[in-house]
């Protein structure tokens, strides 16, 4: 017990006079910017691939379009993040002579990874609206993409909440790579701390904690959106 107190006492210093705080906030603001930013991106690229997927195939456009995004979704979903992370930042960046920095190379990354996944989730989604609303909106002679847009998806991602929920926690916690093109995030912050002090056992234990509390605090707030459009939905 007093050497955990030792421990903790180390960490206490590192966090309180060597400027462990201003690196742990800095880390936390940038793991949530990251995933948040990321998980938008990877909606509206997810979102126009998934209407894109189950689009009429009747014309030549609609199976180009299909063909790309099969092509996109694979070459997406059959790679890390960690080396999609490493060939932008280090190999097309560099070729194209574009300078971005590492947290906005993360932003773009983990945004273009997520719109791969979140185009499968809202492919179900839309496949799982009676097609009924679909040939409704059609009736009233609203276009195809005017139906989706109006009828068909707002519906879809009322099915799929639960599923984009996962989605964000998925990106917060992928947010530990991103310290290999140098940006700072928790992981940085706490391994900074550990070592100068160390000691890696308290940093490492908080970290997991604050990763804990992100979680629990994505979960409960996709829990009353769930419950907010379940009201709706008895009200209509």
């Amino acid at each position: 017990m007093n050497n955990f107190s030792e421990k903790w006492d180390q960490f206490v210093d590192i966090f309180v006079n060597y400027g462990g705080s201003d690196m742990v906030l800095k880390g936390l603001l940038n793991t949530l910017l990251i995933a948040v930013a990321g998980l938008f991106i990877g909606i509206i690229i997810g979102t126009l691939i998934g209407a894109v997927r189950v689009a009429p195939k009747y014309k030549l456009l609609p199976r180009i379009l299909n063909g790309f995004c099969s092509f996109y979704v694979g070459l997406l979903r059959g790679t890390p993040v960690v080396v999609q992370l490493l060939i932008f930042y280090y190999v097309l960046l560099p070729i194209l002579d574009i300078k971005m920095s590492s947290v906005n190379v993360s932003i773009l990354v983990f945004g273009l990874n997520s719109g791969a996944y979140v185009s499968e989730i809202m492919r179900s989604g839309i496949q799982s609206v009676d097609p009924g609303q679909m040939e409704a909106g059609r009736a009233v002679g609203l276009s195809f993409s005017t139906t989706m847009r109006m009828i068909v998806i707002p519906q879809a991602i009322k099915n799929i909440l639960p599923t984009l929920g996962n989605e964000f926690i998925m990106l917060i916690k992928d947010t530990s790579v991103v310290s290999f093109v140098g940006a700072t995030d928790l992981y940085t912050a706490f391994n900074y701390i550990g070592t100068n002090s160390y000691e890696f056992m308290v940093p490492y234990l908080v970290m997991a904690a604050i990763y804990i509390v992100l979680v629990v605090i994505i979960s409960i707030g996709i829990h009353f959106m769930e419950r907010s459009l379940k009201k709706s939905d008895r009200r209509n």
